[in-house]
């Protein structure tokens, strides 16, 4: 399975829980859907797609949430017949970040996708970078920004 990275710290943990939770892809985004790592994906508009729904998700029951008057969800899970869908969010020295993952119902599961989970979160915050990288987001650079991004995960 093809792993790729725009921020190398992320690759060796996300390699890890690939291989021991035995998922068929998995997404690592900032809560805004900003790409850091993807694994398995094989086409751009698939990984742009994914990060921008997973995203939407998160702050959508972020919202419900404070609805509620509760804390965030920690995790979310949706599964269908063949497949699940796990959506985890933890801190890391970088700042908050999501994992999208997906994971065929009769290779892994839930349960083992979540002990695995909580390691792969403590690897990537042991991993990160101590400080956050303050960067302001401007609407000129994000096409640039974006494409640069997409470059480095499909190795154009």
């Amino acid at each position: 399975m093809t792993a790729r990275a725009v921020e190398s710290w992320t690759l060796e943990p996300m390699n890890v829980f690939v291989h021991e939770a035995q998922v068929r892809l998995v997404l690592l985004m900032t809560p805004a859907g900003q790409v850091l790592a993807q694994s398995g994906f094989s086409r751009a508009v698939d990984v742009m797609s994914a990060a921008a729904l997973g995203a939407a998700i998160m702050a959508s029951t972020a919202e419900i949430a404070k609805q509620l008057r509760q804390p965030p969800f920690a995790a979310l899970n949706h599964q269908g017949e063949r497949h699940g869908i796990f959506l985890g969010g933890f801190t890391t020295g970088r700042g908050p970040v999501v994992a999208l993952v997906v994971y065929d119902l009769d290779v892994s599961s839930l349960g083992l996708v979540q002990l695995f989970f909580e390691q792969f979160a403590e690897e990537l915050r042991a991993a990160s970078p101590k400080a956050p990288v303050p960067k302001q987001v401007l609407a000129a650079d994000f096409e640039r920004e974006l494409t640069d991004s997409l470059n480095t995960l499909f190795g154009r």
